[in-house]
């Protein structure tokens, strides 16, 4: 069966109660109208879209909601989040469920045939074989062609579910045979709630965050959920924040910028390496564990070339390049919530959306009243520039020290 050439939309409000949620949602965050969708969706497959597209801003929790919709699709129970069937979806490993992910610019031409010919293959032990692609919008024209076909035809036992920003990410050919499910960004409270609830208490005690650091890592966030966990749960990452909307404010001189961009592509090298060191001792220990092997006990030959590979020095550094890259982006993210704020507070809009960096509002209430408002929105589209040199590949150097001269 073809998918139908619609968008999903909330299910319309009555006086009812709401329907209760199946566990395997439990950790997608603002998403109710869609979760209820999807999870009624899963109950009666009968005529389902055998296509999706689920689009959303970054951090929105796109890639999750494919995962979790997976779960309610394969679970006999229809989203337990407690049988194998769940566990093994929402970790990656269940036979039947197959998740391209790439840290690369583009999603290569042979990776997809790969998935088509998997997507051909009866499932070995659930109802469905699913494929999810992370950021099919990273396909260039010539890859989503070879994809075209088997989302406009797709075998009878297989289900597509595409991730991308917006629909406007993708392909007319492939946005209009799939069925398209749009996010909203999650609030600030719902953000907060699920980093007090979800997260809070998968750590320590001695790593426990109050309400008040919640709270302000929600903000911060602007809707991301990665991020808002990050900011919660590293003090270092929101302390590094804090140093650089500080530094955007106090911009005054040349100087002042090539110092600001040289410590700022310092720290994300730093913020790098941090996590990949521990996302490689985390994929050794696994390894270990997979193969019965102590913390300590000697790797067997026959597979001390896997566990070497996990933290070969290329990949590492390739590893690190592109999470720097991604702080980077998380930088300017700061950036443009500096001249968001001086936007709101020129046009009395304080009451109604609010200010992000409420910790600087003095300062910004100051540079709103230097600035003309179109002097901010200007600044807006340097930040807007330097993000696209960077996807560019431009030296990150070179680029905030443009961007912060640009600002002063």
């Amino acid at each position: 069966m073809t998918a139908a050439d619609s968008t999903a939309s909330a299910p319309a409000a009555t006086g009812t109660a709401a329907p209760t949620i199946p566990a395997v949602w439990s950790t997608i965050v603002g998403q109710r109208p869609t979760v209820e969708l999807l999870s009624r969706t899963a109950a009666t497959t009968a005529d389902i879209a055998q296509s999706w597209l689920i689009c959303g801003p970054a951090g929105s929790g796109r890639s999750n909601v494919a995962r979790a919709f997976a779960a309610a699709l394969e679970c006999p129970n229809h989203g337990c989040g407690e049988c194998s069937t769940c566990r093994h979806i929402l970790a990656g490993t269940h036979p039947d469920v197959t998740v391209l992910a790439t840290d690369k610019v583009t999603i290569g031409i042979d990776a997809v045939r790969g998935l088509i010919e998997k997507s051909e293959q009866m499932p070995s032990t659930a109802p469905w074989r699913i494929i999810i692609i992370e950021d099919v919008d990273r396909m260039l024209e010539r890859t989503t062609n070879v994809l075209l076909k088997e989302i406009e035809e797709p075998a009878a036992h297989t289900i597509w579910l595409l991730c991308a920003p917006s629909a406007q990410d993708v392909l007319p050919t492939i946005r209009s045979r799939t069925r398209v499910v749009n996010l909203a960004i999650p609030g600030d409270r719902e953000v907060a709630k699920y980093l007090m609830t979800s997260v809070n208490p998968t750590l320590p005690d001695d790593k426990r965050f109050t309400e008040h650091v919640a709270a302000r890592a929600a903000r911060l966030a602007e809707g991301h959920i990665g991020i808002a966990r990050l900011y919660a749960t590293n003090e270092r990452v929101m302390s590094d924040r804090d140093t650089l909307v500080v530094g955007v404010l106090n911009l005054a001189k040349a100087s002042d910028a090539v110092l600001l961009a040289d410590h700022l592509i310092s720290d994300a090298k730093a913020q790098a390496e941090a996590e990949i060191d521990v996302q490689v001792a985390r994929e050794q220990a696994d390894f270990r564990r997979v193969n019965g092997l102590g913390e300590k006990d000697r790797i067997p030959p026959k597979i001390r070339g896997a566990y070497n590979a996990i933290g070969k020095k290329e990949d590492v550094r390739r590893r690190v390049t592109r999470r720097s890259r991604d702080v980077l982006d998380r930088a300017l993210n700061s950036i443009a919530s500096v001249y968001r704020d001086v936007a709101v507070l020129q046009n009395d809009a304080e009451d109604s959306v609010g200010i992000v960096n409420k910790e600087n509002r003095t300062a910004i209430a100051e540079l709103a009243s230097r600035l003309s408002r179109e002097a901010a929105i200007e600044r807006l589209e340097h930040v807007a520039e330097a993000r696209r040199r960077l996807a560019g590949n431009g030296n990150p150097l070179l680029v905030f020290e443009a961007l912060f001269c640009a600002l002063i």
